[in-house]
């Protein structure tokens, strides 16, 4: 009996040794340097981005769209990932940051639609939404610039136009070939 408890001690030391090999060594206190999550080869990661609260321009637009566009864009930019923070209007923390850019969201129009006329005919009672996007440095250089459209034509709330609007923003910004190192030097424009 004594000996099988003794090989038993034995072969949990062993395991225990191979684990300890297999990790990789860091000492207490070492973290491990985080890789740019860029596919293209920018390291666009490194630049932090500050949401203003979006401009209703002229428009009579409800403010319960204007915080949902915010709220909205504030996700979507985290989920791509492509910033290494993404900050609030008004967040103190983000002066502190060098590389800081400030997207301006500017409603330019805004059809309000009816979601019972969309369940019942799904030809008639969108909800669309149109803005200028700009993307700028601290300096206010402009970086980035489009107009992007957002709208819910089926089924789904009204607010769910903010959040097909806030991706497609998001989308934008990742797709676009700003230079995400060193100075952004192209003012880009166009529509999605």
């Amino acid at each position: 009996m004594k000996t099988s408890r003794c090989n038993l001690s034995i072969d949990c030391g062993i395991a225990l040794v191979a684990i300890m090999l297999a990790l990789p060594s860091r000492l207490p206190g070492q973290t491990a340097a985080a890789k740019s999550p860029d596919d293209n080869g920018t390291s666009a990661a490194h630049w932090n981005v500050q949401v203003d609260q979006v401009d209703s321009g002229n428009l009579d637009l409800a403010y319960s769209f204007q915080i949902a566009i915010y709220e909205n864009l504030v996700e979507e930019l985290n989920k791509t990932k492509q910033f290494q923070q993404v900050f609030r209007d008004g967040d103190v923390r983000a002066g502190e940051f060098p590389n800081l850019l400030v997207l301006k969201t500017t409603v330019e129009k805004y059809t309000p639609g009816s979601e019972t006329r969309r369940a019942v005919t799904t030809v008639s009672g969108a909800t669309k939404l149109t803005v200028r996007s700009q993307l700028l440095t601290r300096e206010g250089k402009i970086v980035l610039e489009r107009t992007v459209n957002g709208d819910v034509r089926f089924f789904g709330s009204n607010l769910r136009a903010t959040h097909n609007l806030a991706h497609n923003i998001a989308k934008t910004i990742k797709q676009s070939s700003w230079s995400g190192s060193g100075q952004p030097t192209a003012i880009l424009t166009g529509q999605l």
